[in-house]
């Protein structure tokens, strides 16, 4: 097991990474001061239930612990206020009060709506992340939880840090192909950001990587989420810095909410996104050429890197419109400076977005 700690206003609390964690789950969750007389709420989904529900639930309950699970329809169709005010019903029914604990097992979706629940119940009560795909490896750490609303993705939500994120790696091999290429995109976007060597790691190991090998996918999360510790410790509301953590996200975001959510995998869209930001971080001379580069990463993790299904520009810019980094009209986006360099740059012409949109299609470039 490897422990990475983020250190937040909130609180400090340990990323644990390593293989058969699920099975230590009561003595982890001691470690962070949860105890066998606290209720707690498995939240899951009906493709993570049949595999980890049960056991996890038997662990928990030899130990003392009064568990109550809660299933969720799998998919983004579920981050909704619909079920989150299920799940508060179901914690009223089940007694929780402010002494009790949320677990989240399972991916993104699983992570922020069990997440948002405990940042509003009796206005908080503690969640620990149980992450069981790689795309979550990026979600479950931060503190960043909420919903979405039917004219955007994530509108609705809070800040509140988990006591605790373990992310037993074993889970990755439940996952569909698509599913691990799509978690990738979000490791890929940490190394972009942050860490031009951690990008070349990428680029020398994507063959054992893609094949899950243990250690390689260990070290990939382990870098991955120090990426991610690093910016959130340094501002943990997204006032600056954290911003730049939405690399790709701004078409990415876009192209899920327009083409309906599911149509792309959130890291799908992202990939597609990063691809746009190097685009246009070229269109405005502000990088070396970095879209052949970005291009050929995600390729080697089978990601997508152009539009595909016939999105009209003007759905895409109206979604963009929406974006929170979106003030009085001007659009801003995290662009590339250089490889493991990002900044937030304001005012982008819708000109020169509709462009990159453009090559995005094929048409072009």
């Amino acid at each position: 097991m490897k422990t990475l700690m983020v250190q937040t206003k909130e609180r400090t609390y340990p990323i644990h990474i390593g293989s058969g964690l699920l099975r230590q789950l009561p003595d982890l969750i001691e470690e962070a001061g949860w105890s066998s007389e606290q209720s707690l709420m498995l939240v899951t989904d009906d493709q993570v239930a049949p595999l980890y529900q049960e056991p996890v639930y038997r662990s928990l309950t030899d130990h003392g612990y009064h568990v109550e699970c809660v299933t969720i329809p799998a998919g983004e169709a579920s981050k909704t206020l619909l079920y989150w005010e299920e799940l508060l019903t179901k914690c009223i029914r089940a007694g929780l009060d402010r002494t009790s604990g949320i677990l989240a097992l399972g991916g993104g979706v699983v992570g922020d709506l069990a997440g948002f629940l405990a940042a509003t119940y009796m206005r908080g009560i503690p969640f620990i992340q149980l992450p069981t795909t790689l795309l979550a490896h990026d979600s479950s750490v931060g503190g960043k939880v909420g919903v979405n609303h039917p004219l955007g993705k994530n509108m609705i939500g809070a800040f509140h840090q988990p006591s605790m994120v373990i992310f037993d790696v074993d889970t990755l091999h439940s996952l569909p192909a698509r599913e691990v290429a799509s978690g990738y995109a979000e490791v890929i976007k940490e190394a972009l950001i942050y860490d031009p060597d951690f990008v070349s790691w990428l680029e020398a190991n994507s063959s054992a990587l893609m094949k899950l090998e243990s250690s390689f996918v260990t070290e990939a999360i382990l870098r991955g989420c120090s990426v991610k510790a690093d910016v959130v410790s340094k501002d943990e509301k997204e006032t600056g810095l954290r911003a730049i953590l939405n690399y790709g996200h701004t078409i990415g975001h876009a192209l899920e909410a327009t083409a309906g959510y599911g149509t792309y995998t959130h890291g799908e869209a992202v990939a597609i996104g990063m691809v746009g930001a190097a685009m246009l971080g070229e269109e405005l001379g502000l990088c070396p050429p970095l879209a052949g580069r970005t291009q050929k990463l995600l390729e080697a993790f089978n990601l997508p890197t152009r539009i595909r299904g016939k999105l009209s520009n003007e759905d895409l810019m109206e979604r963009m419109r929406r974006d929170k980094k979106v003030k009085q009209g001007v659009y801003t986006f995290v662009l590339p400076r250089n490889v493991g360099h990002v900044e937030l740059i304001h005012g982008v012409e819708e000109k020169r977005i509709l462009k990159v949109l453009k090559c995005l299609r094929g048409e072009g470039r």
